[in-house]
């Protein structure tokens, strides 16, 4: 048998952290597997232990800059149930407040930043101008200015709550460190209204440059970017979207309901698969078992990140988000399989998170200073989940009666989402890689398969010195070794 060649995409671009895509062809040059491979170690968990748990919601947010608030409210959940203590409500609607800014900053610079470019710009276009300088060219100076002004009003709420612009430091074990002023308030009520504004313009930017391009409407629904997996996301007692609190709900590829469970069941309803050739973990539903990196019936893997809340809400909780909710499954379908579609998704959320930001800051409550209750219970173990801009993510903590932790498990979006992206990039360089003949625009295009998910590696993966000795063993259809790939 002849000996497999392949094609490596390293380093691959517009994402946070690191990886590297290896496609292998056969010896007709076409694709027998492709493979996103994260070659760093993740040892961030290692070195929580031995600490007292109410560092840890100022320790995890270090893990990345990009999304630092999703780990410190994730992380100061799981220091509630540690402690078994019930915020105040009024705190609770002042993190609310804080995450939806979050939420809104962060989709943001990966729409116009990261992904964006693909189809404002084009796929097809020059390397060289697929970035943020080629889409700003595209859409104008005056559009380009606007989201800056946006992103930093969503990056100026998150500060003035949790007390720095990155890295925040305002959740505490039983609610908030500090109230929100009446001058702060209706300085957040002001950047709400514009930041609605700011949504529809987003999603007539995608109306008007991806939407009526039949060329993308096409690649979008073409089935070289579908997937047939499970989704999940969090929802409140309505079914309906919640970025911060409530239910965890599953459903299965056809859209129905196949799980909903507390954050605290979720070691009931998940593990964790390891593989020899990444350092990633593949998270899977242990109900249906460990069934390999497949689609389809017997698929045990779900897809997480806007599209999968989508897919996993039953509606919006506010009124143009919901709109945008419909108008979004009028073209993809219900539930929605088209990876690429996660874009638009995304651009839903900033609009249902612009939406809420406003009602919290019309909320009467939010000033008030009752926003802790002091924990009093003898911590032991808790978990914490939110809905991080790239999807679930789980801190779990476990503590001796002193507070000292004595073991940590972060399962992050990235890591929900691991095995999708991976069935993903197959899936495109199978579509895309036609006897041996690759090119530029199909590299980005397969790129254009793990992208969609907004995967954060530095998030999922962490080693010191970013290098680790990884060896790929490559076998033959027999099972016989032909080659060892040493980085």
């Amino acid at each position: 048998m002849a000996v497999c060649t392949r094609v490596s995409i390293d380093p691959i671009t517009r994402l946070e952290g690191h990886g590297k895509i290896e496609v292998f062809l056969n010896e007709e040059g076409n694709v027998e597997q492709a493979y996103l491979q994260i070659p760093e170690l993740r040892g961030f968990e290692k070195f929580c232990e031995g600490r007292p748990a109410e560092e840890m919601a100022r320790i995890t947010p270090r893990i990345c800059g990009v999304c630092p608030e999703s780990h410190h409210m994730a992380s100061t959940k799981a220091l509630d149930a540690l402690w078994q203590v019930d915020p105040p409500r009024p705190a609770k609607k002042l993190r609310e407040l804080f995450y939806c800014a979050h939420i809104i900053h962060s989709h943001t610079a990966h729409f116009y930043a990261l992904a964006g470019p693909d189809f404002v710009v084009g796929p097809g276009a020059p390397k060289e101008e697929r970035n943020i300088l080629g889409l700003i060219a595209k859409v104008g100076l005056e559009t380009g200015q606007e989201v800056i002004k946006h992103r930093s009003y969503a990056q100026h709420i998150q500060a003035m709550i949790g007390g720095k612009a990155t890295h925040p430091v305002c959740g505490l074990p039983g609610g908030m460190s500090k109230p929100l002023t009446e001058e702060e308030r209706q300085e957040i009520e002001k950047m709400a209204l514009s930041l609605i504004d700011y949504a529809g313009m987003s999603l007539q930017i995608f109306r008007d440059l991806v939407l009526a391009n039949k060329e993308y409407v096409e690649l979008i629904l073409n089935d070289t970017y579908s997937l047939d997996i499970y989704s999940m996301g969090m929802v409140d007692e309505n079914n309906h979207l919640n970025l911060y609190d409530g239910m965890m709900r599953v459903v299965d590829p056809q859209g129905k309901e196949f799980l909903k469970f507390h954050p605290s069941e979720y070691h009931e309803h998940f593990a964790e698969h390891v593989e020899p050739w990444s350092y990633l973990k593949f998270p899977y539903l242990r109900k249906v078992g460990w069934k390999g990196l497949k689609e389809g019936p017997d698929t045990c893997l779900v897809r997480v990140a806007p599209l999968g809340r989508l897919n996993a809400a039953e509606g919006m909780a506010t009124p143009r988000a919901q709109a945008a909710y419909e108008e979004l499954f009028s073209t993809l379908g219900r539930p929605a399989k088209a990876t690429l579609g996660t874009h638009w998704a995304r651009l839903v959320e900033i609009m249902f998170a612009a939406e809420r930001l406003l009602e919290l800051a019309q909320d009467e409550e939010i000033t008030s200073p009752d926003i802790r209750t002091i924990p009093t219970e003898t911590p032991k173990e808790g978990i914490g989940m939110v809905e991080a801009p790239r999807g679930s993510l789980m801190h779990h903590y476990v503590t001796d009666k002193r507070g000292i932790i004595k073991k940590v498990n972060l399962v992050v979006a990235t890591g929900h989402n691991y095995g999708a992206m991976n069935l993903s990039v197959d899936k495109a360089a199978k579509g895309l890689i036609k006897n041996g003949e690759v090119n530029e625009q199909a590299k980005n295009m397969i790129e254009m398969a793990f992208r969609a998910y907004d995967p954060c590696f530095a998030c999922a993966t962490h080693t010191l010195n970013g290098k680790l000795p990884l060896i790929i063993r490559v076998y033959d259809n027999k099972g016989e070794k032909i080659m060892d790939l040493d980085w």
